[in-house]
């Protein structure tokens, strides 16, 4: 990890709590440079010292000098040059900076810049319709991070709250892209279905297995938060399955029900066995596709744990039995056989919706 000289602690300070505050600043002087400098003990480091420009905050403008070192940790060393832009960490101390750190690279504005250029072509390719689906992505950022993630911190019910924000922000995507039709309302069912069945596969296989939900660094962090909030890690991981199935099971359904009502509009005395066929028939055709891309999204963050496996070639049997790997096949599985049961549900739905009961039908 890149860190500054250590703080020169007074007796008077020992015991205080020094304020922090990050901000943005540039790399415009590497004043010293040496690599492998032995601290004792066998210990090498590389060290810099350079000139930073602040560039954002309370000391906008300022230049400050900075003692880098490495820790020998590639995952956590930050080596910088002249032109970069980097976050620092800034003690404060009766109004001035006491101490400075350089903690990371800037990458906020790279990721604005992303982030523009993807809702620019939506809106470019998708004319109106792309820009109802920038309007459901921010109602939907929005649902999350101010009505799930509270109400989740608060310690409700992960898995009943990840089914009520599935169905809400399923619903709300999709009434504004398509309107309040007999399609929508089916792919709506046809989602929450679809959702309900991969939470009761993933809490009956979790359970069984015995995953505790803690496989994940981030989820012990939780354990030790300030709020001695006392969370259901299993339940946050069934959570996590549920919303990570969501879009695949959206697309899904909403595929299914506007082929359906598209196949109604043609043949409109289809009668009930044959429409739900037809819809059958597309969900068949779109499974194998869907279930591909949720295995290979979580095969994907999943390398370099599968490399490791190959490295150390551990047996088989002590593979596919740890927490962490089953948590990833239990998520990856659960959330498939979600997105497969939604099509029948799909169809079914659709076909009661959209099948004009008259004499004609035959039904």
């Amino acid at each position: 990890m890149a860190f500054s000289a250590p703080l020169k602690a007074t007796e008077n300070l020992e015991e205080t709590e020094i304020p922090t505050e990050y901000a943005k600043g540039k790399v415009i002087e590497i004043v010293e440079e040496e690599y492998g400098r032995d601290l004792g003990a066998g210990i090498l480091i590389d060290y810099q010292k350079v000139k930073v420009q602040i560039t954002s905050g309370q000391f906008k403008d300022r230049i400050v000098t900075i003692e880098n070192y490495t820790s020998g940790n590639p995952a956590f060393d930050i080596w910088v040059k002249p032109g970069d832009k980097v976050l620092l960490l800034l003690e404060i101390l009766a109004g001035d900076i006491f101490n400075n750190y350089i903690a990371d690279f800037q990458r906020d504005n790279y990721i604005y810049l992303l982030t523009g250029f993807f809702v620019f072509l939506i809106i470019f390719i998708g004319r109106k319709q792309g820009f109802k689906t920038v309007i459901t992505l921010g109602i939907t950022l929005f649902l999350i991070g101010k009505l799930m993630l509270p109400l989740l911190f608060k310690g409700y019910s992960p898995v009943l709250l990840a089914l009520f924000m599935g169905v809400l922000v399923t619903a709300v995507t999709l009434i504004i892209i398509s309107g309040f039709t007999k399609k929508t309302l089916a792919a709506i069912l046809g989602t929450a279905g679809g959702l309900l069945a991969a939470a009761v596969i993933a809490i009956g296989a979790g359970t069984m297995s015995h995953l505790s939900g803690l496989s994940e660094e981030e989820a012990q962090m939780l354990m030790f938060i300030p709020q001695e909030i006392q969370y259901n890690f299993q339940g946050l991981l069934f959570a996590g399955i549920i919303i990570g199935a969501l879009g695949a099971v959206m697309d899904v359904c909403m595929s299914i029900a506007s082929a359906m009502d598209e196949i109604q509009r043609v043949g409109s005395n289809m009668t009930f066995k044959s429409l739900f066929k037809s819809g059958m028939n597309v969900g068949k055709d779109i499974m194998g596709t869907m279930s591909n891309t949720l295995i290979l999204a979580y095969t994907g963050t999943s390398l370099p744990l599968l490399l490791l496996f190959m490295a150390y070639q551990q047996p088989f049997i002590k593979i596919i039995n740890l927490d962490f790997l089953a948590t990833e096949l239990v998520r990856a599985l659960s959330g498939s056989i979600g997105l497969i049961l939604s099509i029948p549900i799909t169809a079914l739905i659709s076909a009661l919706l959209m099948t004009k009961h008259n004499t004609n039908t035959g039904e």
